[in-house]
């Protein structure tokens, strides 16, 4: 669907995944694998650096500037809503918000042991071996539909 010249609704008709997320944290904290969560305040010292780290990659990547690290800089910088830095998101709607700059914590080794497909990746030594058992584990397997958050 092309969004030029067309009025948008706020916020976007299309459910996310973020309903997922949320389930999926809920059972990384009854296995005992959530560590918590954090945020970056966009006054602090961290959101400083991260804001010229990402300056920095992008003046050394212009050509191809990373979409979700742009958009985290944009919610620490307090922008909201269809916020574009770059032309690779054309086309697509954006939600930069304040939880952008949050971060979810787990336990790596309950985080891999979630993984329905980690017994596949073991003999795997390449980035197309990988993107290879992910395309066939997810045509064997039913994908949850998206749902939104009911709030």
């Amino acid at each position: 669907m092309s969004t030029t010249g067309a009025s948008r609704t706020w916020p976007p008709s299309r459910p996310s995944r973020g309903a997922h997320v949320l389930e999926n944290l809920a059972a990384l904290d009854r296995d005992g694998a959530y560590l918590g969560a954090l945020t970056i305040p966009s006054a602090g010292r961290e959101a400083k650096l991260y804001l010229d780290a990402v300056a920095h990659a992008q003046r050394h990547t212009p050509t191809r500037p990373g979409i979700v690290n742009g958009q985290i800089a944009a919610a620490i910088r307090g922008e909201f809503g269809d916020v574009r830095f770059t032309e690779r998101t054309r086309g697509s709607e954006l939600c930069v918000n304040p939880l952008m700059a949050m971060y979810f914590t787990v336990d790596l080794a309950g985080l891999a042991d979630r993984l329905l497909y980690r017994d596949r990746l073991a003999d795997t030594e390449t980035q197309d071996e990988v993107r290879a058992v992910i395309e066939w584990f997810r045509q064997d397997v039913e994908r949850r539909a998206r749902r939104s958050i009911p709030h």
